[in-house]
């Protein structure tokens, strides 16, 4: 006796108009048409031809064979839109992730590199769930997986945003990362309309899971962009002291030996932006007997006398002036300073016999900028550029303008934090040294044009990046330098003449 039960039910639509079929009481598949129920049957070996209209074959359940009420197109755009919206926000945390995850100097940079560059990957396989869960959800946890990488692209792309509006500088970044978050959120509203974790087995831990990263991803960032370049000291021990002078009998000139130092004693490698050491020659007119004089009045005008700004007065010396005898770089512009690390340069100068100094003095400046805050283009950096030489393009000042004969050093920095990098123009270290007098150097968000009377100077920026200046100044009288060297007896022989005994 023949069966008369239907081989094939189709089971009603659900939500997104997908129809389940039954054959034998398991499932087979899914459809979204009956062309798409015809391929199902197909490849169970029934004809191409069957009727699907025949009771005893087909049985409809919520609808008959006309009831299909997908909307291919839409859903396909949907599908695409929220695959491409992954795919494009994955390539945005490796390129937010990767210079830090193997470039940065600290391990919590590159740990927080890393971070980046495994929630990109998450959002990859989140790319491919996405098709499944725009399809037939073959795989339960696709609408999960989905979710997270949703979720991680809106918290990347805010915090891109956050930073962005701090300065609210275009870059080309922002043309990436503000559609991306427009989209993270109607991808958002979405998935929770659809509940699309409903699928997975343990939908608690899951919101666990996803909490728990996102703390994680918190702690790094703040341990690393606040924490620790707060933690670790910066500091440049210097010292600039005179040696003995000689007679030079051939020139007729005193040799004076002078030695400069410097040690990185803090706990971060540094990038020397500017230095420069200036000795300095110190004269006046002496009087045994001057007149009374009001010496409040008298440091008014040796500070406001042109030329001179020296600030100071004696009473038994008037008219004091400082000139400048030698000047110089140190260390240079754009050599690096490692913890630890020191340097010392012995200097020899030459000054008349005859010269008319009482007072040497040397003053010892470097500026500097933390390692672990940027980047600096280091070859570019170091290439210096004369403002007198017409050869030197944007960098030439023409004398006759009032320009200052000036090296100049110019080049790119780059933040360590990469966030900072795609959030903010670029910036650009400038250092300008001139013989005896103070060093220049600044941070801008401004290329050089040239006249440096125009460059902005941004004193947050020197804050972002850790710039600092160190200094140290040493005097010595001309008459000590000169002074014979002391006579260094044998131990228990006295220089005092005995005195005769009556």
């Amino acid at each position: 006796m023949m069966s008369i039960r239907p081989w094939v039910v189709v089971e009603p639509p659900d939500s997104r108009g997908l129809r389940r079929v039954v054959v034998g009481g398991e499932t087979v598949g899914h459809a979204w048409s009956a062309a798409g129920l015809r391929r199902i049957l197909g490849r169970l070996g029934h004809p191409e031809d069957l009727d699907l209209e025949d009771p005893a074959t087909v049985c409809w359940r919520g609808g008959d064979s006309g009831a299909w009420p997908d909307r291919a197109g839409r859903r396909h755009a949907v599908t695409a839109l929220m695959a491409a919206g992954l795919l494009a926000s994955m390539v945005l945390s490796a390129i937010v992730g990767g210079p830090d995850a193997f470039g940065a100097l600290t391990f919590a940079q590159r740990l927080n590199g890393i971070v980046f560059v495994l929630s990109g990957a998450v959002q990859g396989v989140a790319a491919a769930a996405a098709l499944d869960y725009g399809g037939k959800r073959q795989f339960r946890a696709s609408g999960a997986i989905v979710l997270l990488g949703v979720l991680i692209s809106l918290a990347t792309d805010s915090l891109l945003l956050f930073m962005w509006l701090e300065e609210r500088e275009f870059t080309p970044y922002v043309l990436v990362f503000m559609p991306l978050w427009c989209w993270s959120l109607w991808a958002l509203c979405l998935l929770v309309r659809n509940r699309s974790w409903k699928e997975i087995p343990q939908p608690k831990r899951f919101a666990a899971g996803v909490v728990a990263t996102a703390l994680l991803t918190g702690v790094s960032l703040a341990y690393s962009t606040m924490y620790q370049p707060a933690a670790a000291p910066m500091h440049l021990h210097l010292k600039a002291e005179f040696g003995r002078s000689r007679v030079d009998r051939s020139l007729g000139f005193l040799q004076v030996p002078l030695t400069l130092y410097m040690k990185n004693t803090g706990g971060i490698p540094v990038y020397i932006l500017n230095d420069s050491y200036t000795v300095s020659g110190r004269g006046g007119a002496y009087s045994r007997n001057p007149a009374d004089r009001d010496l409040m009045r008298e440091w008014r005008e040796s500070a406001g006398r042109r030329g001179e700004d020296s600030g100071e007065a004696e009473r038994y010396v008037d008219h004091l002036v400082h000139t400048t005898i030698s000047s110089g770089h140190f260390y240079g512009p754009g050599n690096r300073l490692e913890i630890g690390e020191e340097y010392a340069r012995k200097h020899v100068f030459q000054l008349p016999k005859d010269a008319r100094y009482d007072i040497l003095s040397v003053d010892l400046t470097i500026s500097y900028m933390r390692k672990d805050r940027g980047k600096l283009g280091v070859e570019e950096f170091k290439t210096p550029h004369y403002s007198w030489d017409p050869h030197a393009g944007r960098y030439y000042c023409a004398p006759e303008k009032g320009c200052f004969r000036q090296i100049i050093y110019h080049g790119k920095v780059r933040h360590n934090d990469n966030l900072v990098n795609l959030t903010r123009r670029p910036r650009y270290v400038t250092a300008i040294w001139s013989p005896g007098r103070d060093p220049e150097s600044f941070i801008s968000p401004f290329d050089f044009k040239g006249e440096t009377g125009l460059v902005q100077k941004e004193k947050r920026e020197l804050g972002r990046y850790g710039v600092a200046e160190a200094h140290v100044s040493y005097e010595v009288s001309l008459a000590e330098l000169l002074a014979p060297p002391p006579v260094l007896l044998p131990p228990g022989y006295s220089s005092q003449v005995p005195t005769a005994t009556p």
